[in-house]
């Protein structure tokens, strides 16, 4: 049986500097994208997919999520698939249902969520991030 690998920032950040074939997608809405930031992937020649798993405002399952990626995939399977979101939980949901949908196509391909996530925990003040996650761990990221 496959299971999910979970993967802080800086692991994710090596995997998708090391592996040819291996991709992110965001899964954080649309205003999180555009108030909160996205990782800068250019340094690595790769993009970041960009689909909300959860769509803003009503945060309603996206019924359209797999069908998405699978459309960005354009057939073509990757090796590796890191899911980013703010703290690490909605993109165990997406890792979750994506590693069943690539299974139903016969691909083998490693579904990585994405431990701290985007912004990360919640610190000693009410605020993310600063403690842990992709922006505290100093990766590369820009406004989109």
């Amino acid at each position: 049986m496959t299971t999910i690998i979970n993967e802080n920032p800086d692991e994710t950040w090596a995997g998708l500097a090391n592996k040819t074939g291996a991709i992110m997608v965001d899964v954080r809405t649309n205003a999180e994208w555009s108030f909160v930031g996205i990782p800068d992937l250019s340094s690595l020649n790769k993009q970041v997919m960009l689909i909300e798993w959860k769509e803003f405002p009503t945060m309603a399952q996206n019924e359209t999520f797999a069908s998405q990626l699978m459309d960005n995939l354009d057939g073509t399977a990757p090796t590796d698939v890191y899911f980013l979101c703010r703290s690490g939980v909605r993109s165990l949901g997406a890792a979750a249902l994506m590693m069943d949908v690539f299974a139903e196509q016969g691909w083998s391909v490693n579904c990585i969520n994405v431990t701290e996530g985007f912004e990360g925990d919640v610190d000693p003040n009410g605020h993310r991030g600063k403690l842990n996650g992709w922006k505290a761990s100093g990766l590369a990221w820009r406004q989109s």
